[in-house]
């Protein structure tokens, strides 16, 4: 049996929505986690019982950003060390998420709640890397079969 206390976490995803998702999911687990997402001025403080909160820049469509998130993503990771990566999403987790599985952590994805018929942009290309993706709405077990239906986290 796994000891969860000793896995380190890291949380990454885009702030608002994807972020409250990400800390219903991880809610209850006894391990230990870091957030990594992109500034807002209510963000102070880590949410929940988050060890660090970490900013990236938030890359959507630019690819100069993608490639200033993908140093900062290297950088956290080093810093970080994470054994799993969670993730609900946006383009901000992209870079992270993939420099991650290079380095030999799990990654698991979550996809948003909002997408009932159709995965996200992030949660196709994610797809084919996560070890565990986890959807919301049974439907999408029909048309992406590693998904597994989790039930809804809000």
């Amino acid at each position: 049996m796994t000891d969860f206390k000793k896995t380190r976490v890291l949380v990454v995803c885009s702030a608002g929505g994807h972020l409250m998702e990400a800390m219903l999911a991880i809610e209850g687990l006894d391990v230990d986690f870091d957030v990594a997402t992109f500034r807002l001025s209510h963000l102070k403080t880590p949410p929940g019982s988050a060890k660090g909160l970490h900013f990236l820049i938030d890359p959507h469509v630019s690819i100069f950003k993608y490639a200033v998130n993908a140093l900062q993503s290297i950088w956290l990771l080093m810093k970080v060390r994470p054994r799993v990566i969670l993730t609900t999403g946006a383009g901000i987790a992209i870079p992270c998420a993939l420099f991650g599985k290079l380095y030999g952590a799990r990654l698991i994805v979550v996809e948003s709640a909002a997408r009932v018929k159709e995965l996200s942009r992030t949660g196709l290309f994610l797809y084919k890397y996560a070890d565990l993706f986890i959807v919301q709405w049974p439907d999408l077990c029909n048309k992406y079969p590693k998904a597994v239906y989790g039930g809804c986290v809000l």
